[in-house]
């Protein structure tokens, strides 16, 4: 099953509970859209939040991660083959996929083209124009 979900800025409480109601497996895929607040702090408390996440019994497919640490600028992951596209896994959490943009992902029925950015409020700011 694929669900989808808004940015969690960190706070996987919902997505637990979720997990819990709905008897997910690793086979599942839940969707993160835009801010997951993964690789924020760059430490224990980054770590301690993945050891967590990697005890769901579901696969979170997150786009992009988190604004302050991409997961192609940590030097932690590793690009991989999945669903048709690469994607960021670093060793130890297989459940917790990041999205690379411009890669097209089949899921279910769909092929989807992963962009990021272009509909944040600071999209400006992101890409150094204001």
């Amino acid at each position: 099953m694929i669900y989808i979900t808004g940015d969690t800025h960190g706070k996987f409480e919902r997505v637990f509970s979720f997990c819990e109601a709905m008897h997910t497996c690793r086979e599942d895929v839940l969707i993160i859209l835009g801010d997951a607040g993964i690789n924020y702090y760059g430490g224990k408390k980054d770590i301690c939040l993945k050891e967590k996440l990697a005890e769901l019994p579901v696969t979170l497919f997150c786009l992009h991660g988190n604004h302050e640490a991409r997961p192609a600028s940590t030097g932690q992951y590793e690009l991989c083959l999945w669903n048709g596209g690469q994607v960021y896994v670093e060793d130890g959490y297989a459940n917790l996929l990041f999205a690379k943009d411009g890669e097209v992902y089949g899921l279910g029925d769909h092929q989807c083209f992963v962009i990021g950015g272009a509909y944040s409020v600071d999209k400006y700011y992101r890409l150094g124009i204001v």
